[in-house]
């Protein structure tokens, strides 16, 4: 069990989670000690906000939670931190419908990923408010998504001292232990052995070799799902190096790495009925002597050649290489996840992950996923009007097309090219450009390493391939 959570039967204060709506009906029933205690203390029933009410001995009586007028499952995300030392209960939930057992289930997962912290380094800011889960909530899914978001998030908060691309295989190698899933590493000059030019290209200038990364699991004859995470441990932007503001955060350049090994966390752990293969080339974006320089032209594990008109577009050149290895195997489905451009921020904020999608079926799964889940997406358009832009003037393709415009659009056409068979029928394929970041905290979600669309793209597989009884 998870050390946010109290064994069930235990005594515990009970939380009553109220509405705007349903304020004044809920007040009505109260004594007039407590509708004086309310009052004198302004509550509101505003989303996340709460109160505690005394007893008449001076202890916590009742919690109230505000959820305003749109529920999410973020109002119970901030009482692990706010509320004393303590045991807490949910009241309201019976369990009597779908709706309602989902709904335990968002509100106990919002509660356990609300007392995350990251204590690697410093300690302090744990949360002491324990939860005595719900009867209803899905206790299993519950571990497992938010024991997956703790890795997402632990992975992109871990500087890059103790997190290069060897520390990544580690990583995927101990996740690959836990489940019984097959791990092997390409490293370094083998990596132009095996054909994976490109990704050796961003990483020789680093005194820590590049990799690609490959967990395999399940049975061989289960539908193929493939999962392939930009693994940029650290970026600095190559020769065309970035100014300090732009590097500073760059240790969550792997946040793609971190987001599909927390997919598969969550897959493994359900026992999905798929043949699961993740694929992740970890490098450093460093400058030596052999750095790539602009206008260096890179051969790609396809064949095509890519013009690097930018050193700090390295991203989309290392996921060429992964990508065509993944379509090399035919899977039924093949989702990248990668901090990709800064467009797509411009676009959609820090907070919303942009999607690109070339099946209208997939991409709408995708997104009633994270409605459902509370963990949303944006689809935004592989509009073919800008796929010149792409062309490279003495190579095949450019990494970083002039102008500026349409960047996020540009960056998964570059993508699309390696996602797509150059015989037969495309095959169903997703790419999602996140920030993987909170630039501040909110309920449940501190400021840090974040994941963004994980939970979502882990329902819809599972919502399309099942998993195993129990």
């Amino acid at each position: 069990m998870m050390d946010c959570f109290a064994r069930t039967g235990a005594a515990a204060v009970p939380i009553a989670a109220v509405s705007t709506e349903g304020f004044k009906p809920w007040l009505a029933k109260q004594d007039a000690a407590v509708r004086a205690w309310i009052a004198a203390n302004g509550f509101e029933p505003k989303a996340g906000r709460s109160l505690i009410l005394p007893d008449a001995k001076g202890g916590i009586a009742r919690v109230i939670l505000g959820r305003g007028n749109a529920s999410s499952m973020w109002d119970f995300g901030g009482l692990p931190k706010s509320l004393p030392a303590g045991r807490y209960k949910l009241e309201g939930f019976t369990g009597k419908t779908r709706a309602d057992r989902d709904q335990a289930t968002a509100a106990a997962l919002a509660w356990a990923l609300g007392s995350y912290q990251f204590s690697r380094y410093k300690a302090g800011g744990e949360a002491k408010a324990k939860l005595v889960p719900p009867a209803a909530a899905d206790r299993a899914r519950v571990e497992r998504e938010a024991k997956a978001t703790f890795l997402c998030r632990d992975l992109i908060n871990t500087p890059t001292n103790d997190m290069g691309p060897a520390d990544l295989a580690d990583a995927a190698k101990a996740l690959g232990r836990a489940f019984k899933a097959k791990v092997k590493v390409i490293e370094g000059d083998q990596l132009l052995k095996k054909n994976f030019p490109a990704i050796h290209a961003v990483g020789r200038a680093s005194d820590r070799a590049p990799r690609l990364i490959d967990l395999t699991w399940g049975a061989a004859n289960a539908p193929k799902v493939t999962l392939v995470g930009k693994g940029v441990c650290f970026d600095t932007g190559g020769l065309d190096i970035k100014p300090p503001s732009g590097m500073k955060w760059m240790k969550k350049d792997m946040g793609g790495a971190a987001h599909v090994l927390g997919i598969a966390s969550v897959l493994m752990a359900a026992g999905a009925k798929i043949r699961l293969r993740v694929l992740i080339p970890a490098v450093e974006n460093s400058i030596s002597g052999n750095a790539m320089r602009p206008m260096d032209i890179v051969p790609t594990r396809r064949g095509t050649s890519v013009e690097i008109a930018n050193t700090d577009a390295e991203g989309r050149v290392i996921l060429a290489d992964a990508l065509w290895e993944a379509v090399s195997e035919q899977p039924e489905l093949l989702i990248d996840f990668a901090t990709l451009t800064g467009a797509a921020r411009v676009a959609l904020g820090t907070e919303l992950p942009a999607l690109f999608c070339n099946d209208d079926g997939l991409a709408a799964d995708i997104l009633s996923a994270g409605t459902a889940v509370d963990d949303p997406l944006w689809r935004m358009p592989l509009w073919d009007g800008y796929r010149p832009m792409v062309d490279g003037l003495q190579a095949d393709l450019t990494n970083a097309p002039e102008g500026g415009y349409a960047g996020a659009i540009t960056a998964a056409l570059f993508l699309e090219h390696f996602a797509t068979p150059a015989k037969g029928k495309p095959i169903p394929w997703a790419h999602v450009d996140l920030m993987a970041w909170n630039l501040k905290t909110r309920p449940g979600r501190p400021m840090g390493g974040e994941a963004m669309g994980l939970r979502a793209m882990a329902t819809m597989i599972l919502d399309r391939y099942g998993k195993r009884a129990g």
